[in-house]
């Protein structure tokens, strides 16, 4: 059970407009991140807060099934951010410790490996999409 608090759809808006007045240059912003990728060598670890998460309270077992109404796909920059669908309902919500930029991470796993992924927070791709 994650200690940190969950945010709904609204809650993300709020915290994704106070954020949005970021302009300055960051190493957190080397590596291109509109799409979900690997946490790069460019981005340390360290460099981010988790600050909140997005899988729902007491839901044990988040759906696999993903929100695509554009043809978008998975690894798209232009992709909707939707909470209640994968990856987003696994997703914490992290801070960049020098700049206060917003990115989205979770944990990808499969039989032989962890991946740390990636994505950077655009308000503008939030969705409020039924699962």
């Amino acid at each position: 059970m994650s200690q940190l608090p969950y945010l709904d759809h609204d809650a993300l808006l709020k915290l994704t407009a106070e954020a949005a007045h970021v302009t300055q240059s960051c190493t957190c912003t080397k590596t291109p991140l509109a799409g979900w990728t690997t946490l790069p060598l460019s981005l340390q670890d360290a460099q981010l807060t988790e600050i909140a998460t997005l899988a729902p309270p007491g839901e044990t077992e988040p759906t696999y099934a993903e929100h695509h109404p554009a043809g978008t796909r998975y690894a798209s920059d232009d992709a909707p951010i939707a909470l209640r669908h994968f990856p987003y309902n696994r997703c914490t919500v992290n801070r960049c410790r020098s700049c206060g930029r917003l990115f989205l991470r979770y944990q990808e796993g499969g039989g032989y490996f962890i991946d740390q992924r990636i994505r950077a927070l655009d308000p503008a791709l939030v969705v409020d999409a039924d699962a």
